[in-house]
C-alpha cells in the first residue's frame, strides 16, 4: 500500500445559498440537489475531514423581500432565519438518510427539532466525526448567512470557509453578463476591498479579514470540486491575508 495522500483541512465551514437548493426550480427544495450536496459532504467525512455547515434560506423566504411586502425590516429577517432551519431539516435528513451523522443546531432556540447554540459542544460533535449544520444564521436581525458563515467559522476554528456558488470563483466582472470577466485564482482582503469585488457582504468579509480566515469561492455544480478543494488542488478563487 503507498501512502494515502491526506487532506489539506481538517475543519472546514461549507457555506450554502438556499437558492442553491432550488436546483430547476423556481422555488423551495429540489431533492436531487440535496442528494448532490449530501453525496459531497459524505465523501469529505469519509476522509476525516470535520464539516460544519451554514444554509442560507432565500429559496424559501428572503428578508431583504419582505419591506416591499409590507413586512418591517426585523420581522422579515426573522422570517427568513426560520426558513435556513426548514433547508437545514431537509439536509440533515439526507445526509442521515445516507449514513452521515449529523447535528442540526439552531440560533433562535427550537429545542424540539434542533440543538440551542452552544459553542464548546459543536466543536465536540464535529471532533466525533458529526456534521454540523447552523441554522437560523447569526440568531439576530440584520446579519446575513454570509456572516453567521464567518461567524461561526471564527467561533469553531474552521480552517477556511468555503463559499459554493454557481461559478467558479471570483471574477472581475459578472462572467454571466460581461464576457470579457477574468477569472482571479488568488486575491488578498485588501485588493478584494479595493476593486469593490462582491465576495461576501462587508460585515462577513471583515469577520474574515480580521480573524484571518480564508475564503475559496468556487462551483459547488461540479461534484468534485469539494473533494478537490480539501485534498489541497487550486479550484475556484482564494482570499486569503495579505
Amino acid at each position: 500500500m503507498g501512502m494515502e495522500a491526506k487532506p489539506k483541512y481538517k475543519r472546514v465551514l461549507l457555506k450554502l445559498s438556499g437558492e442553491s437548493l432550488m436546483g430547476e426550480k423556481q422555488y423551495g427544495i429540489d431533492p436531487q440537489m440535496l442528494q448532490h450536496y449530501a453525496r459531497q459532504i459524505k465523501r469529505l467525512v469519509e476522509l476525516g475531514v470535520e464539516v460544519a455547515i451554514v444554509i442560507g434560506g432565500g429559496n424559501i423566504f428572503r428578508g431583504l423581500q419582505a419591506q416591499d411586502a409590507g413586512i418591517e425590516r426585523v420581522q422579515g429577517d426573522y422570517m427568513g432565519m426560520l426558513a435556513t432551519v426548514i433547508n437545514g431539516m431537509a439536509l440533515q435528513s439526507t445526509l442521515e438518510s445516507i449514513g452521515v451523522y449529523t447535528r442540526l443546531i439552531s440560533a433562535i432556540e427550537m429545542k424540539q427539532i434542533a440543538e440551542p447554540y452552544i459553542r464548546r459542544r459543536a466543536i465536540r460533535h464535529l471532533e466525533k466525526g458529526r456534521v454540523v449544520i447552523f441554522s437560523a444564521g447569526t440568531g439576530s436581525p440584520y446579519f446575513t448567512t454570509d456572516s453567521a458563515a464567518a461567524l461561526r467559522a471564527s467561533e469553531i476554528n474552521a480552517e477556511v470557509i468555503l463559499k459554493g456558488t454557481r461559478v467558479d470563483g471570483i471574477y472581475s466582472a459578472d462572467p454571466e453578463k460581461d464576457p470579457t470577466a477574468v477569472r482571479y485564482e488568488r486575491l488578498t482582503f485588501t485588493r478584494v476591498i479595493s476593486l469593490g469585488l462582491g465576495v461576501m457582504d462587508m460585515t462577513a468579509f471583515t469577520i474574515c479579514r480580521e480573524n484571518n480566515l480564508p475564503i475559496i469561492v468556487f462551483d459547488i455544480n461540479d461534484p468534485d470540486n469539494l473533494y478537490r478543494i480539501v485534498m489541497g488542488e487550486a479550484v475556484g478563487t482564494l482570499v486569503e491575508a495579505d
